[in-house]
């Protein structure tokens, strides 16, 4: 697997139509958990101008960095991740999305999306990183846990108020 940024378009064309194709399908493949997130109106029917605004949205944030997990060429996974929190108190970068192409998940590709991810934090010196996780989302609970991610907080997400799990990794260790 390797990542690949993908970077916010310069003015003018948006994300190229075949690679935005690509993103549809990998959304459109996880409708259950767009069912529970509400991140779409119609979590059975995600169209590519959604998928495109959802990452313009994604963009206009500063220090977001959107992280194409690909495998022999495939589009297999997304990251998303933030240097810094809005929360000035909070000193480690989050991972705002993590997430498989629905019928790849059980095989092992969302651990190593979430070690990809990991080890650009250490590359970049960060000792600690943290995300949050749905309340009514005990899958990603126990996907995370396992991970060695510990719960710290419970609170609501900044952007659409839902309850959350806040999870935390110290980095410094293998």
């Amino acid at each position: 697997m390797i990542l690949e940024p993908l970077l916010p378009p310069s003015p003018g064309p948006s994300v190229p139509a075949p690679l935005l194709t690509e993103l549809t399908a990998l959304y459109a493949s996880n409708h259950e958990f767009h069912t529970l997130s509400g991140d779409f109106p119609d979590p059975h029917d995600i169209r590519p101008e959604q998928v495109a605004a959802a990452l313009t949205e994604e963009w206009a944030l500063p220090g977001v960095d959107v992280l194409l997990a690909r495998s022999f060429g495939r589009l297999i996974g997304i990251a998303i991740t933030l240097a810094h929190h809005p929360d000035p108190s909070d000193p480690d970068p989050w991972i705002g999305l993590l997430m498989v192409d629905a019928s790849l998940h059980g095989q092992g590709h969302g651990r190593r999306l979430a070690s990809l991810v990991e080890d650009r934090f250490r590359a970049a010196d960060r000792r600690a990183v943290r995300l949050a996780v749905l309340a009514d989302n005990p899958k990603a609970l126990a996907f995370w846990t396992a991970l060695g991610y510990e719960v710290i907080d419970h609170r609501e997400d900044v952007q659409l108020k839902r309850p959350c799990a806040v999870l935390r990794k110290d980095l410094t260790t293998p």
